[in-house]
C-alpha cells in the first residue's frame, strides 16, 4: 500500500500495484477516475436533490473518495463503508483524514460479511466498488449478493455497482442477468469507448426495485468530463438474455489487460 501525492495536493492510493481511488482533501467535488464521475453522476440524478441526506452504504473504502463526496454534498448523509482492510482505512485516516462531524462510519469486514450484518431496509443506496488485485470479487456479483442487496436497500433505492468487463460486456451481460429478479430497472453508465467495444474499461451499473428517469441520466452524461454513454432497461435486458446469471458462488470480473493493451483499436 502507498499513498502517491501529486503537484495540485492531490493522493492517488494504490494497493497490489493497482490505483484504488484519488482524494483531494480540499476539493472533495474533484472526481477524476471516471468511473467515480459516473457514480456520483447516477448518486445525483435519481436520489432526492442535495443538500438533502442520503443514507449510503459502500462496499469498498480505499480512500473513501465518494464518501466525502457524499458528505461534501450533502453534509451529515449517514454513511457505512464495508472495508476488510483494516490497515488501509488507518493508512488513509492518519494522512487524509476525513472532514469534521462526518457520519461515515467504517467497518473492518469484506462485502458479502458487512452486507449479511445489516438491516432490513437500512439504505437509500448501496455503491459495489471493490476490487482484489483488479478484479470485482466473485461473491459480490453472485446471486446471494443480489438478494443481500435487495434486502438492505429501501423500497425505490439504488444499486450502483462499479464493474469491469472486455468488449462484448458478457461479464456485464450475466451480471445484469443475476440482478433483474430483484432489480428490473437497470441502466450502464460508461465510457463511448467502452460503449462501443473499443477497450476494457468500467461500467456502472444502476439498478432498482422501481422505475427511474433514464433521461435525467442521459442529461447528466452530456456534461460529462468525458464521452459518456447509457445503456437502458431494454437494452441490458436483451443482452441478459442470452447470457447466465451467476449462482450463489458468482465468478471474477475479468483480469485487466496490460494498460498498454487496454484499447484494441
Amino acid at each position: 500500500m502507498e499513498l502517491v501525492r501529486d503537484e495540485q495536493g492531490g493522493v492517488t492510493v494504490v494497493r497490489d500495484g493497482h490505483p484504488q481511488s484519488y482524494v483531494q482533501p480540499d476539493d472533495p467535488e474533484l472526481l477524476v477516475f471516471e468511473y467515480v464521475q459516473h457514480l456520483a453522476l447516477a448518486l445525483d440524478a435519481l436520489t432526492p436533490s442535495a443538500p438533502e441526506r442520503v443514507g449510503v452504504t459502500h462496499i469498498g473504502g480505499a480512500g473513501l473518495t465518494l464518501a466525502r463526496y457524499v458528505e461534501h454534498t450533502r453534509p451529515g448523509s449517514p454513511q457505512i463503508v464495508l472495508e476488510p482492510d483494516a490497515e488501509l482505512t488507518e493508512l488513509v485516516r492518519r494522512e487524509l483524514p476525513l472532514p469534521r462531524g462526518h457520519r461515515i462510519r467504517v467497518r473492518p469486514v469484506d462485502g458479502a460479511q458487512g452486507m449479511a450484518a445489516l438491516k432490513d431496509a437500512s439504505a437509500d443506496v448501496v455503491v459495489l466498488d471493490a476490487y482484489d488485485d483488479g478484479r470485482v470479487p466473485a461473491d459480490l456479483t453472485s446471486a446471494a449478493f443480489a438478494t443481500a442487496a435487495s434486502r438492505v436497500i429501501r423500497p425505490g433505492g439504488l444499486l450502483l455497482m462499479n464493474l469491469a468487463d472486455e468488449p462484448g460486456l458478457r461479464y456485464v451481460a450475466r451480471a445484469i442477468a443475476t440482478l433483474l429478479p430483484a432489480f428490473p430497472h437497470v441502466a450502464a453508465v460508461t465510457l463511448q469507448e467502452v460503449l462501443k467495444g473499443k477497450r476494457y474499461g468500467n461500467l456502472v451499473v444502476v439498478a432498482s426495485d422501481s422505475p427511474f428517469d433514464v433521461d435525467e441520466l442521459r442529461r447528466r452524461t452530456a456534461r460529462a468530463d468525458f464521452p459518456t454513454g447509457v445503456l437502458g432497461t431494454a437494452d441490458l435486458a436483451r443482452r441478459a438474455r442470452a447470457a447466465t446469471a451467476f449462482d450463489d458462488i458468482g465468478e471474477p470480473s475479468p483480469p485487466p489487460p496490460d494498460p498498454g493493451r487496454w484499447r484494441l483499436r
